[in-house]
């Protein structure tokens, strides 16, 4: 089965937990981590942008991972999320098979 590690940000922690509480109730995650206070800097509409925003990182399947983001674009307040997929490699064999066992199946 292949995991993945999903980074996306949000603008508060408000949002940040509203979503991951969505995606773990609704098994699309096994976990989600919250990290608050960080930095942003990027270009949005030809302008420099700086701010303060939460990092999310969710444990899911690659099976999951489309409808993750489907869902995540539904509950989000930006017009372009950040949300990006990456291969987990290896780890903890026990907690790599509780994330495939704590998910929702996907054909």
């Amino acid at each position: 089965m292949a995991l993945q590690f999903v980074y996306m940000t949000a603008g508060t922690r408000e949002e940040a937990r509203d979503i991951g509480e969505v995606l773990v109730k609704e098994k699309l995650a096994a976990c989600v981590n919250i990290l608050d206070g960080m930095q942003s800097l990027y270009v949005w509409e030809d302008a420099l942008q700086q701010d303060r925003e939460v990092v999310m990182i969710a444990k899911t399947t690659q099976a999951c991972v489309p409808e993750l983001v489907k869902r995540v674009k539904t509950l989000h307040s930006y017009e372009c999320p950040c949300i990006v997929a990456f291969d987990i490699g290896g780890g903890n064999p026990d907690f790599l098979r509780w994330i495939g066992a704590s998910v929702r199946p996907r054909r």
